[in-house]
């Protein structure tokens, strides 16, 4: 069955996630089903100070019922850059708008069921311009010690997949870059 096909069709574009959804149901293949969620690109930054501190948001998630820290991301809205995006979104969700970013990573998160599309940006700097103009977005906005996110990935308080691999893959870099460090003194 084509995909533009399916009758069961439906949108959900809500403040619950900000992200539209599009659900195609389901299509037969040989040996099972295939299950195929449409999202809009998203647009994300870690953002982080010279104390070695990664800006994030604790917020709750409905489908899972779960707390967690995410860093701040996003739609990208029609015709806007993902650069553009993941800066506004960070001053939207945290009052924090980031200095200079810099591409991260592009992430697929969920690639066996969606299309989503992650563009992820670093940014090593960030002014406080005032509270988050999205509160709801977040229970409270916090600068986390970059050095606490092992432990917090393992305590299961950071369990978004791109926020994981982006953090994780900023902390791996920034322990490589203070090992050269060492290695050059």
């Amino acid at each position: 069955m084509n995909l533009d096909q399916t009758p069961a069709r439906f949108r959900l574009d809500a403040a619950l996630n900000r992200m539209a959804v599009t659900f195609h149901g389901m299509t037969a293949r040989p040996g099972g089903h295939n299950r195929l969620i449409r999202t809009a690109p998203g647009a994300g930054a870690v953002v982080t100070d010279d104390q070695r501190r990664v800006l994030m948001i604790w917020r709750h998630r409905f489908i899972t019922d779960t707390w967690g820290w995410e860093i701040p991301i996003g739609k990208i809205d029609d015709g806007e850059e993902p650069t553009t995006a993941a800066a506004r979104e960070t001053e939207e969700e945290t009052g924090w708008r980031p200095g200079p970013l810099r591409p991260l990573l592009r992430i697929q998160p969920t690639n066996g069921i969606s299309d989503s599309v992650h563009h992820i940006f670093r940014a090593d700097s960030a002014t406080y311009t005032g509270p988050p103009t999205e509160a709801w977005e977040a229970e409270r906005v916090e600068w986390v010690p970059l050095a606490d996110i092992r432990e917090l990935v393992g305590k299961g308080d950071i369990v978004s997949g791109t926020s994981m691999a982006a953090l994780l893959y900023v902390l791996t870099e920034s322990q490589k870059s203070q090992r050269w460090l060492r290695f050059e003194k």
